[in-house]
């Protein structure tokens, strides 16, 4: 066999484009009255790109090359992404970046029938008819529950930005089992679970959800104050993670944009980027600096347990005050507001637990908040919030997400730049402390383009491991096929193992994902079957196959099993409500099957051992089949029964 030289292999990777030759070329274009627009304008540079040479060619080499899953083999990763405005979740493989699964949550999805069974109708929640009290969601941020600092596979938590919803989808199935919505509360945005107990260390594991909140509103948001947004608030909520109840909500001043947590559970953070309390785009942009808004849980808490605090309308949640101006003494304040530079961004935490960095989206740097020195502010031994800074550096334009590989190293996303840069936090708060022969930016690799979020393989645990980081890209202009006036956005899959980083893979993604983690694969054990025991309303036997009315309500209990449903003919009468509960008898893994009747509305899957059922009206006569959506056998296109409604 052939040796490939290992130049012959630099040379062959496909290089970076150079994005400042790019926007020079479309910028010169448009001066010289082509007609090109400026900025992300479609113009290429053929001649923008050039080859690594020497040493850095070969470690380059190295990084790029071995990175791709072939047929048969599994990806090391679990990436799970929020969905946007689909509402949605998703589950992708690392590094091969194969999309593995959608999971609904916010939204319907015919496929498994969400929003359509009975089941996920009471997850989702209903009017008093029975139909969706939501049909449309905005997932943002996706988090992992945690145990000793890394994630323990329980839960995952995402957060609906629209209607102000919480879920939580078990790791075990991949679906979602709980929906809650914040009472008081518009724009919830950032999410984080806890990491430890803030009082008990031997709970060393997530209890509470932490939320923060984009939008003012009037509080109570009930017709009242509308004309006067000065009397609008945020409040900043926890939620037990077990119960999904609402435990208590803190009242700022401004509005928070993302949330972190620390690794004793002492503090949570929360980015504040319209300390100013306006209610216009100028009036939010007013300030030079603006906060992390550090919140102590351990004394919230005992607020509560006190009694001090109120409720906001209808809501019996408690509710304690947060603004400065109710927490004038550290030594007794349940809030810090560290200053930060411009309209920060994302926060997040490192794996040694000692600090927070914040990216300040409208300067030119990140914020180095050391979370030690918090403590001493709110015990009284630190002057001022701010010298809880311990760094500042410059990185470069529109710093949005910051993660972590686990050896001091910072990756921080430029949105105005498109790059992500590489920085060392130790040499940060060198150069800080007055060190000029700190070298704080260590490279920069351009990305295609904006990048928005941008995560690091379990870099937001103790256990980042400093294999890869997933820049998501809000645009691909010419990056892909056009498929019309919206364009796919990016994924691009960097490997940040060497000294420069290297992008290694390029995937579209369906918009708008935003934030996600990338989990190790033996983290996650999913089961093959379900149980069906869980299912009080399983029907269990040939002989629990039946149908019964009571009035003009009709049950029908109905098993499944390949290749065919229990009962080959249900007949009802036009105008019955009719109830269809079908159990999967089956006991191989993946072997679903689907459930369809035409001109209804039904459709759904129930996996193996699963239990679900549907409620609809029997509004139009005739004979309809129903029939098997998911492939489930070499008859499976014969798997059907016949649905009769008479007149």
């Amino acid at each position: 066999m052939e040796t490939v030289p290992e130049q012959k292999i630099v040379d062959d990777l496909p290089q970076r484009p150079n994005r400042r030759n790019f926007l020079g070329k479309s910028a010169l274009l448009g001066l010289t009255g082509a007609g090109v627009s400026l900025g992300l304008a479609g113009c290429k540079d053929e001649g923008a790109a050039q080859k690594p040479a020497g040493s850095a060619s070969a470690a380059a080499a190295s990084q790029a090359v071995g990175h791709e899953i072939m047929p048969g083999q599994l990806d090391d990763y679990y990436h799970f992404s929020s969905g946007g405005h689909s509402g949605e979740a998703r589950i992708l493989g690392i590094p091969s970046g194969r999309t593995l699964r959608r999971i609904p949550v916010f939204n319907m999805d015919p496929m498994v029938g969400w929003g359509i069974t009975n089941e996920s109708k009471a997850i989702m929640g209903t009017k008093a008819d029975g139909s969706l009290k939501y049909t449309t969601g905005d997932t943002h941020h996706i988090h992992g529950s945690y145990k000793d600092g890394t994630y323990d596979g329980r839960w995952l938590f995402i957060n609906d930005k629209m209607q102000s919803r919480l879920a939580r989808i078990r790791m075990d199935t991949m679906e979602c089992d709980k929906i809650i919505e914040l009472p008081n509360v518009m724009g919830f945005h950032g999410i984080f679970p806890d990491k430890c107990d803030p009082v008990d260390p031997k709970i060393n594991y997530t209890t509470r959800v932490f939320c923060g909140t984009e939008f003012h509103m009037p509080l109570p948001n009930d017709g009242r104050d509308l004309d006067d947004p000065s009397k609008w608030g945020c409040l900043f909520s926890c939620v037990d993670a077990a119960s999904m109840e609402v435990r208590w909500q803190c009242r700022i001043d401004g509005n928070m944009e993302l949330v972190a947590s620390s690794y004793d559970g002492k503090l949570a953070g929360a980015t504040n980027y319209n300390t100013e309390n306006a209610a216009d785009l100028a009036g939010m942009m007013a300030a030079e600096r603006d906060a992390c808004t550090f919140f102590n849980i351990a004394r919230i808490e005992q607020m509560v347990k006190d009694g001090k605090f109120t409720t906001i309308g209808s809501s019996k949640v408690p509710v304690v005050d947060g603004r400065k101006a109710a927490n004038p003494d550290p030594k007794t304040s349940i809030t810090c507001y560290v200053p930060l530079g411009k309209n920060p961004h994302g926060v997040n935490a490192t794996p040694d637990g000692k600090y927070f960095v914040c990216a300040d989206k409208l300067a030119p740097t990140a914020t180095v908040v050391e979370l030690a020195l918090v403590l001493k502010w709110f015990a009284g031994e630190l002057k001022e919030p701010r010298d809880a800074v311990v760094a500042e550096p410059e990185i470069g334009l529109g710093p949005l997400h910051t993660a972590f590989d686990g050896k001091g190293n910072a990756y921080t996303s430029l949105f105005l730049d498109s790059q992500v840069v590489k920085w060392n936090i130790e040499q940060a708060i060198a150069q800080f402390k007055g060190d000029k022969k700190a070298k704080v930016v260590l490279d920069r690799i351009d990305v295609n383009f904006q990048p928005g979020h941008g995560y690091s393989s379990m870099g937001e645990t103790r256990e980042a491991d400093g294999k890869y980081f997933n820049s998501g890209n809000k645009f691909s202009k010419d990056r892909f096929l056009p498929v019309g006036p919206l364009h796919p956005e990016t994924e691009q899959l960097i490997n940040i193992s060497g000294e420069k980083m290297v992008t290694i893979a390029e995937h579209t993604a369906y918009p708008e994902p935003h934030d996600g983690i990338i989990v190790r694969r033996d983290l996650v054990k999913t089961r093959q079957i379900y149980n069906m025991d869980d299912f009080p309303n399983a029907v269990k036997t040939p002989a629990d196959s039946r149908i019964e009315r009571k009035g003009n309500k009709v049950f029908v209990y109905l098993m499944s099993q390949a290749p065919a449903y229990s009962m080959p003919i249900i007949k009802v009468k036009k105008g019955d409500e009719v109830t269809i509960t079908l159990t999967n008898h089956d006991k191989v893994e993946d072997l679903t099957h689907g459930c369809a009747i035409p001109t209804y509305n039904v459709n759904f899957i129930v996996n193996p051992q699963e239990t679900k059922s549907i409620t609809f009206k029997a509004d139009r006569a005739g004979a309809f089949w129903m029939y098997c959506t998911h492939f489930c056998h070499a008859l499976h296109l014969e798997m059907r029964s016949r649905f009769l409604v008479e007149a």
